[in-house]
């Protein structure tokens, strides 16, 4: 099966995405697979063979090679942020009926954006912060903010992932500062109560047909919370398993397969909790977590004792029975 492992992107994550690329390519079982190095990048759409870039014909989403087209049988899409994880490539791939990894185009779109998310969670009666939804341009005062969440609370744009553009405001003197930092990155922005207690990530997948939850990983930021340093240049520890008692660590993992489940999930994800009290509060859902050798996922499977291409393997089957129900 000719495999086009597809990363980069559109937004300042691109970086990351490669890197998870790369690992995804180097843990393909190649005698199954023949994977191809897809980047999807603004400067252009390419397959890498060997150094040499590739064009890809953005109509079929197939390229030439020495005179023959080559198309893919699956795509495994690994792109943070914007087109990947947004639900555009999800719906062009599925106009060209293309079989892809993840969620389909639908969930892509409404996990990124974090008020519509928390909208549908809130039905399910899933803990999380209280926020307030604002669009450039909007009037907002700085005491109304305090008045309704206290201090300190948090910044974040709608739509970015990788921590890009949030805030924790301690000092209501830089809620105009957080303000432009999260505005840089979204027209639309979230404003939320700062939730004290324990962060945990918590991998959970459709492994072979079944909701399952890969594993709890405990976030120590060394920054005042687990922003872009911590996550990505060194400033955090990644505790595996989380350290959380027996009790705790049911509620977690039902209320991720509550949660992974209300959305309507397929694929890998990785579901973010601040547990206060014993109780899990949702804090949002990366519908592809990065899958470097440093992530956090990756990490999730070694302690599960799961190898990677196991994981891969069960993600391409999933897609070739999603190709089976277009059909339908």
């Amino acid at each position: 099966m000719n495999i086009a492992v597809v990363m980069g992107g559109y937004s300042d994550e691109s970086v990351i995405s490669i890197r998870s690329g790369q690992l995804i390519l180097n843990n393909l079982d190649r005698a199954k697979y023949t994977p191809f190095e897809v980047h999807i990048l603004p400067e252009g759409w390419n397959v890498l063979i060997d150094g040499e870039k590739l064009p890809l014909n953005k109509g079929t989403f197939s390229f030439e090679q020495n005179g023959s087209e080559v198309k893919f049988d699956v795509i495994i899409n690994t792109i943070h942020g914007t087109p990947g994880e947004d639900g555009h490539m999800q719906a062009y791939w599925e106009l060209l009926e293309i079989p892809y990894t993840g969620c389909g185009f639908y969930q892509s779109a409404l996990t990124f954006n974090k008020r519509d998310t928390l909208s549908v969670l809130l039905k399910f009666n899933i803990p999380k912060a209280e926020s307030i939804y604002l669009s450039k341009g909007d009037a907002v005062s700085a005491d109304d903010v305090v008045a309704k969440l206290g201090l300190p609370f948090m910044v974040k744009p709608n739509q970015s992932g990788s921590s890009l553009g949030v805030s924790k405001v301690n000092d209501i003197n830089d809620f105009n500062k957080a303000l432009e930092f999260a505005f840089a990155e979204d027209s639309d922005i979230l404003i939320e109560s700062y939730l004290k207690g324990t962060e945990v990530s918590v991998g959970v997948l459709n492994l072979n047909g079944k909701t399952t939850v890969l594993g709890l990983t405990e976030i120590v930021s060394h920054n005042d919370f687990f922003d872009y340093e911590a996550k990505y240049l060194g400033k955090s520890e990644e505790i595996t398993p989380a350290r959380v008692d027996a009790d705790t660590e049911t509620r977690i993992r039902e209320t991720a397969i509550k949660a992974y489940e209300a959305l309507g999930m397929t694929g890998f994800s990785r579901i973010d909790f601040i547990v206060m009290d014993g109780i899990p509060h949702f804090i949002e859902i990366n519908t592809n977590p990065g899958l470097s050798p440093a992530s956090i996922f990756p990490q999730q499977a070694a302690h599960a004792g799961i190898p990677m291409s196991e994981l891969f393997d069960s993600e391409i089957k999933l897609a070739m029975k999603r190709k089976v129900l277009w059909k339908k």
